[in-house]
């Protein structure tokens, strides 16, 4: 028998239907047409041969693009949705907070909806109301606990369904994107939560965009790429596996530009690999139809179009041909693998779209890994030092 907070996922297959986009008799006409003449049914397969185990107190942050499969494991662990084959177990009480409304009957007050979510969870009357102020304070809802959640907003309806699936002390929880519908703040005393849960025992399994969120709360990633396992290990790795193929699919796109770019050269200041600190010089060759004075911005980002730092000048294009050097005295950045993005303005106009244009790898110390739940957006490496004496 497995402990409370286990997580058994073994070979998970998940299928289906195209949506039906055509009448019923139009419909009906091709499915038979297409049985005789021999042609398979088409299916849509949203996992393929997914294995996840998780122990009681893993935190497995859930990765991957839209489509990919992690709303569909998460409806499966969750029993809302059956694999078409495979085994799942979750041992325990599961609190899932995967829409906004998940859990939550409109037609209820906010209080009645905090006593039927426990009921489902197995608590008993007694232990819901032990924790029933706690869960209305933290959900800031003092003022309208009772009323109807139909007349809730959609940042309220959330509240509430975190603070019930986090304040009812369940075995598993599995959060989705939702957080995003809160605000800054919500979202930080969302991840404090998550903190104080995973240090109970909880097992949690987290699916958000938000990468450095992600990296905060778990200590393990799973990528799933079109329904299958890419990747299962140490979170700052899968994600730095995963941001690397968002990028490398990016890279050098070819739009329809003003300025278009020719080539892009990262190397230090002695034509050496790049290093912490260390000077670092980024030479890019574009091409414009006429001559013209833009605004240049070159960034660093380790992940998406959000880049770690931007820097900017004004420099004239000449018809044809140009060479742009920019120079950095000291790389701000840990080791690692990051990428260059580059753009240029003439005024609003946009002559070279916001892109990234090549990619290179740093050497030199590790980032310190912040406190648990603490969310580090970029990677900036700053030294820093310590004095420790008696006052």
């Amino acid at each position: 028998m497995h402990e409370p907070g286990t997580i058994r996922a073994d070979r998970i297959w998940k299928r289906f239907r195209p949506d039906r986009t055509r009448n019923a008799m139009v419909e009906q006409l091709a499915f038979l047409r297409d049985r005789m003449g021999g042609k398979p049914i088409g299916w849509h397969w949203a996992l393929r041969d997914v294995t996840l185990h998780a122990r009681p107190g893993d935190a497995i942050g859930l990765l991957g693009n839209n489509g990919s499969g992690k709303s569909t494991l998460l409806k499966i662990l969750t029993r809302v949705m059956y694999p078409h084959s495979g085994r799942v177990e979750a041992v325990g009480r599961v609190g899932a907070l995967i829409e906004v409304r998940a859990g939550i009957h409109e037609d209820l007050s906010g209080r009645e909806n905090v006593f039927l979510f426990g009921t489902l969870l197995g608590l008993g009357r007694k232990e819901v109301a032990n924790r029933f102020d706690e869960i209305v304070h933290f959900a800031q809802l003092e003022d309208s606990i009772d009323r109807l959640v139909k007349f809730y907003s959609s940042g309220m309806q959330m509240r509430l369904g975190f603070a019930v699936a986090a304040f009812l002390e369940p075995d598993v929880l599995l959060v989705d994107e939702v957080l995003a519908v809160g605000d800054q703040a919500f979202q930080q005393r969302c991840l404090d939560r998550m903190r104080t849960v995973l240090g109970q025992g909880t097992t949690l399994v987290y699916v958000s965009h938000d990468l450095p969120t992600v990296e905060a709360v778990c200590n393990r990633g799973v990528w799933l790429a079109r329904g299958v396992v890419a990747e299962d290990g140490d979170i700052t790795e899968v994600i730095g596996s995963y941001r690397r193929s968002i990028e490398e699919a990016a890279e050098f796109p070819h739009l329809d530009d003003p300025v278009q770019m020719v080539k892009v050269q990262v190397a230090a200041g002695d034509g050496a690999l790049a290093r912490t600190q260390e000077p670092l010089t980024i030479t890019a060759v574009v091409e414009s139809e006429r001559a013209e004075r833009v605004n240049v911005f070159v960034g660093i980002s380790e992940g998406t179009s959000q880049p770690a730092f931007v820097v900017m000048s004004n420099v004239d294009l000449a018809h044809g041909q140009t060479e742009l050097r920019c120079h950095l005295p000291r790389l701000p950045l840990p080791h690692g693998r990051f990428f260059v993005w580059l753009g240029m303005e003439h005024g609003s106009r946009s002559v070279l779209s916001w892109r990234p244009v090549t990619s290179f790898d740093v050497f030199g110390p590790s980032l310190v890994k912040p406190p648990l739940a603490v969310v580090r957006p970029v990677p900036v490496h700053v030294e820093a030092e310590w004095e420790v004496g008696p006052r």
